[in-house]
């Protein structure tokens, strides 16, 4: 499932193709798109046909169109979902599920999803942050994120610290892959129990997600197939500098230890069983 640095990506595109245009046709060509919209495909089109994008905002893994002054067009990637940019008159694609025109004629926004996980909601009154995602938490990257009190937050779990950060109520944006490159990076393994860990040590694990997430961001994010594109349809490179996720039994490019992989939480875990020893 796409990350921090893989959302923000889209954002940025985003933001570049679509703010300040004005929406002047909606095409919902699957129903799952948009089933988070209790009140129907038709309601969400007629909602969004006619309003200006003013900006594209994110909260963690989640970004929305800011419609006008007060309204959101809430989105969540899945684990397939992609907002493209593409040609007026570019072919219905494969997996094509929602398709936005615009006033001045320009590139069409497309949202495609093979495997339809991934969804688009309006919230009426959502601009600055949509209630279906009040609970999550700010993320490092937020100008808003209190780290101290992130680190309370996470210090009260009795569980291990990766559970802690994948916890979108802690800290917002860190998913499977930046939480085993943040944990080997800061030397502590992924079991260690949140509750056990000095505030300092938290602290360095948030640094670490932090500065692994930007150096993703400076890449194009994490992509393993073609699922992971910005708006352009072009991967990120990241997986090229991985230290541990996906590794198994390759060395450790600090001890030379081999990476060495668990199930977990129907996922994977990635570590180094010398510098991240279970405590």
């Amino acid at each position: 499932m796409p990350e921090l640095p893989e959302v923000e990506v889209v954002r940025r595109g985003l933001d570049e193709h679509v703010s300040g245009r004005t929406v002047a046709s909606v095409v919902i060509r699957h129903p799952r798109a948009v089933r988070r919209h209790v009140a129907g495909t038709e309601d969400l089109a007629s909602r969004v046909v006619g309003a200006t994008v003013t900006g594209i905002a994110r909260r963690g893994k989640y970004l929305w169109l800011v419609l006008g002054d007060r309204d959101a067009l809430l989105t969540h990637l899945g684990m397939s979902g992609q907002m493209l940019i593409t040609s007026p008159d570019a072919a219905i694609a494969r997996h094509e599920r929602v398709r936005f025109t615009f006033t001045d004629g320009g590139s069409d926004l497309r949202f495609d999803d093979q495997r339809t996980f991934g969804h688009l909601m309006y919230d009426e009154g959502g601009a600055a942050l949509p209630s279906p995602i009040a609970h999550i938490a700010r993320d490092p990257f937020d100008p808003q994120f209190d780290q101290a009190a992130a680190v309370t937050r996470i210090k009260t779990r009795r569980t291990g610290i990766k559970r802690a950060l994948l916890d979108q109520t802690l800290v917002s944006g860190i998913g499977n892959i930046y939480a085993d490159e943040a944990l080997w990076a800061a030397k502590v393994h992924g079991e260690t129990t949140a509750s056990s860990l000095s505030r300092p040590r938290i602290s360095a694990v948030i640094d670490a997600a932090r500065d692994v997430m930007a150096a993703a961001l400076a890449q194009g994010g994490t992509s393993f197939d073609s699922l992971y594109v910005d708006v352009a349809g072009s991967s990120g490179y990241f997986s090229r500098s991985l230290n541990v996720y996906g590794l198994a039994g390759q060395p450790c490019t600090r001890c030379g230890s081999p990476i060495v992989r668990e199930k977990f939480m129907n996922r994977s875990s990635h570590f180094c069983p010398v510098c991240q020893r279970k405590r």
